[in-house]
Parts: C-alpha cells; structure tokens; sequence
C-alpha cells in the first residue's frame, strides 16, 4: 500500500521509522475501545522488545477503563505531553481523525506515524499507514511485528487477541478475513487464553449495565417499516441505574440484531466532560445498502460503513428528523421512495 509519498509503502516507511528512531510517543483515540487499547499495548511490546525509549499516552479523561478492560494495566501511561515530545516519534494508533481527538495533543513530535483501518481516515501524519481492508488497528500493528521480527509477548498476544475479537463483533462482522482468523490462531499459539479473555470481556457485566439496557430497550423506537432502529438514553437513566456512561458501549449492537433493522442507532447523553449536556450518537448499518460513516460525517463524526458515530447538540426529536431521510436517501435512493418512507 502506498500513501501517495513516494515509490516506498508507507508500510515499509513505518518500518524504517521504527528501526532507526530511538523514542517514542504511543496514543490512541479517546474514549478507547478494544482495538484502541490493544493495538497501544501491543505496539508498546513491540517498541519495548526493541529495546526503545517509549512511553504511551492516556487522557485523564479516559480513566479509568471500561470494566471489561480492567486486564489492560497502564500504570506506566502518561497523562500529559512528555517535555521532549518534540523529538519523539508519535504513533498514532486506530485515530481516524486527528482534530477530533484528544491525541491531538501530541501533533508536535518529531514524525507522525498514523496507523489505522478506517477507511475515512483524513491522512494527518507524516506517514499515513492506513490500511482499510484490515479487520482491525490490531491486525495491522500484528503485521508490523511480522515486518521486524518480533515474536509477540504473552501481554502482546493478548492485548491483539482483544483488537481482533471486539472489532470483528467476535469473528462476526464483514470485515472477518481469512488473515483475521490466521492472527487469531497465531496468538493462541503464543499463549492467549481465549475462555478467559472473552469471560473478561463479555461476563463480567456490572448491575448497573444491565439496569441501563433495560431503560434503553424499554425506550426503542422503530421507524420506516423498521429500516430504522432506534433507542436513547437521557441523563436521568445514567443517574437512575447510578451507571457509567461506558456502560451504553454494546447496546446499539442489540438494535442491530433486530429483524428488518438497517439501520440501528442509540443516541445517549454526554454527562461528563467537556461535551456535557450534548448527545453522543452509535450508529450501526446491518448490511453495504447504508454507509453509515456518510451519516457520521455529516454531523462532523465518522467510523467504518458499518459502524460509525458522532457528537451533537441537536435533541432527540432534531436527531430523528435527520437520520430519517439520510437512512432512506442511501436505501431508496435509486427507486425514488426516500419521500414516501418520511410519511
């Protein structure tokens, strides 16, 4: 893969980069997800097996983690720009977009590495490394470990071994390939306890996760002959079930997985943080008729076509009366129903 600089793969430029500079800067997206955290650990491994000055990056914003992400230990993290950061190297990992992320911070080292399989990606780094027909940020960090010749550690293996499985939906999603399935038998040979992590991940659930998709799926809302799923949850549901608001991570799949559903989407109050007052926006397509990083992006958001999201100021009655005709825009597009299906 090229990334339009130069005859030489940006693959190849992230590889010379790594071998030749001597200290590194490691971040990711905020509010990190599986693939976020397992590629920042893994890449950690692979530099620190080097034998590289490297330290990775966590907003204080994103502390702590997600329960299920409890196995990741990032006591070493940093939580602020290191003073040099102006003559390290910075990875970026699974950051689509620069401006809209925390990381950004970052944005004054030495290089740029941008490493990533979002296919809307916008390219802010010295090397763009983004490989959109990857099944996860994980795989390709992988790769790279294959390109140096760096077996994984056991912490390395696992910390991929969770990228792969919550970015593919557990081998289910579209873009499950054939090399996601060979990372995947490579990592258990390296010592990865799939029964364990996928108890850490999936059945450990707190109370309060289970009384907050109670709420939203008490609050579901079908539109268009069902072609748009959609369920909310306000600021009162969070202080009702005294939930977290990473505890709303996986409720949109269960709209996704509802008959006719093409579209799934849980709109959510932001009740903490810079964005407090405004809604946090899943997105979620059952199949290729919607692109739902299009959707995203309208609203200043993004993701993959499957798999997208955004933040906004617009309540939910605004919210309904735009995702409506941009879902029926995609689908009926050709057939010229998209009116019709407003009604």
């Amino acid at each position: 893969m090229s990334d339009g600089q130069g005859a030489i793969s940006a693959r190849e430029r992230v590889l010379a980069r790594i071998r030749q500079d001597s200290r590194f800067a490691l971040a990711t997206h905020e509010h990190p997800d599986g693939d976020a955290l397992g590629s920042l650990v893994a890449m950690q491994e692979l530099l620190s097996a080097l034998g590289k000055d490297s330290v990775m990056y966590v907003s204080p914003d994103d502390l702590p983690l997600p329960s299920e992400y409890e196995m990741f230990l990032l006591e070493d993290a940093i939580h602020s720009p290191p003073a040099d950061i102006a003559e390290r190297t910075v990875v970026f990992l699974d950051c689509g977009n620069i401006d809209r992320n925390s990381a950004g911070v970052l944005r004054d080292g030495a290089h740029l590495l941008n490493i990533d399989h979002h296919h809307d990606n916008t390219r802010f780094g010295t090397v763009n490394h983004v490989v959109a027909d990857a099944s996860c940020t994980a795989e390709i960090v992988w790769d790279l470990m294959h390109g140096l010749q760096v077996r994984p550690t056991l912490v390395a293996a696992q910390a991929l071994y969770v990228g792969l499985i919550t970015d593919t939906g557990r081998f289910m999603y579209e873009n499950t390939g054939p090399k996601a399935h060979l990372m995947a038998a490579e990592l258990i040979e390296a010592g990865v306890d799939v029964a364990d992590v996928y108890r850490q991940l999936y059945e450990e659930m707190p109370p309060e996760k289970l009384a907050l998709m109670t709420l939203a799926l008490g609050h579901l809302q079908r539109f268009d002959d069902g072609e748009l799923t959609l369920a909310s949850l306000s600021a009162e549901d969070f202080e009702r079930t005294e939930a977290e608001e990473y505890y709303a991570e996986g409720v949109v799949d269960q709209l996704r997985a509802l008959r006719g559903t093409k579209v799934a989407v849980l709109v959510r109050a932001i009740v903490s943080g810079e964005r407090r007052g405004q809604r946090k926006v899943s997105l979620r397509a059952t199949g290729d008729d919607v692109d739902v990083s299009l959707i995203a992006r309208a609203q200043g958001g993004g993701g993959h076509r499957r798999a997208a999201g955004f933040s906004t100021p617009l309540d939910l009655d605004e919210l309904i009366a735009f995702l409506r005709p941009a879902v029926a825009a995609q689908l009926h597009a050709s057939d010229g129903h998209a009116t019709a299906t407003l009604a």
